[in-house]
């Protein structure tokens, strides 16, 4: 990723640590899509995310013609609809439906209960070891997945790997050694893959924030391979 004319290119509004951005910026790397990264501070959001989305929450892409991708889904899933050049939408074992319904009870189950484990005090909760035994069968029915195959749809990586790891990265975080004492070998072995991957390493490099004015900044696999 280099400064360099962004012109003609989509607009990523992102923040580095959040999930959704993540999968985001995995998926434009995967496909290919190159676009001008503008990292945001979620406590002073600038006015130009905020013109382009009125939610304001990253990932935020503007597109050329004025439309507006604003779940991070969605942008994975128009950028490999474009180019998907690893096959993450046609998994080995299953198909594209299958995928979406385990990111659905990823972000609405699973994500809610992440929050909750991660900060107890914003939901009146002593600790958070309840919503992290709440979140067993979960990361349970992963362990089942990924103990037949090393992929959750099978022999290679998809789309619903890349939408969840960011998720279970977090949930890991929490508590390491707690995590790493659990009985989810195949989890463990899948999140420490994908943690070790080029393609981590290439979504996750620290940027300043943008301020109006900043040069464009390129998000692109080419420029950072």
């Amino acid at each position: 990723m280099t400064a360099a004319s962004g012109a003609g290119l989509p607009i990523l509004y992102s923040f580095r640590r959040c999930p959704y951005a993540m999968r985001a910026r995995l998926a434009l790397l995967a496909s290919g899509q190159a676009c001008e990264l503008r990292e945001v501070v979620l406590r002073d959001k600038p006015q130009a995310l905020r013109d382009a989305s009125p939610k304001a929450t990253v990932p935020v892409l503007a597109l050329q013609d004025g439309t507006v991708i604003d779940q991070s889904l969605d942008i994975m899933l128009w950028a490999l609809r474009r180019h998907d050049p690893l096959g993450w939408l046609v998994p080995s074992e299953g198909d594209l439906a299958q995928m979406l319904a385990l990111v659905a009870d990823n972000d609405t189950q699973f994500k809610p209960l992440l929050d909750r484990y991660k900060y107890p005090q914003r939901h009146q909760e002593p600790d958070g070891t309840r919503a992290r035994e709440a979140a067993r069968p979960f990361i349970d029915g992963l362990q089942h997945r990924l103990a037949a195959a090393p992929f959750l749809f099978g022999r290679h990586a998809t789309l619903a790997d890349m939408a969840l790891a960011p998720f279970l990265r977090q949930f890991a975080a929490v508590a390491p050694d707690w995590f790493a004492a659990q009985p989810w070998p195949a989890v463990q072995a899948w999140l420490r893959d994908w943690q070790a991957s080029a393609l981590f390493e290439r979504a996750m490099p620290r940027f300043a924030p943008w301020q109006v004015g900043d040069a464009p900044l390129l998000f692109s696999a080419a420029t950072h391979a």
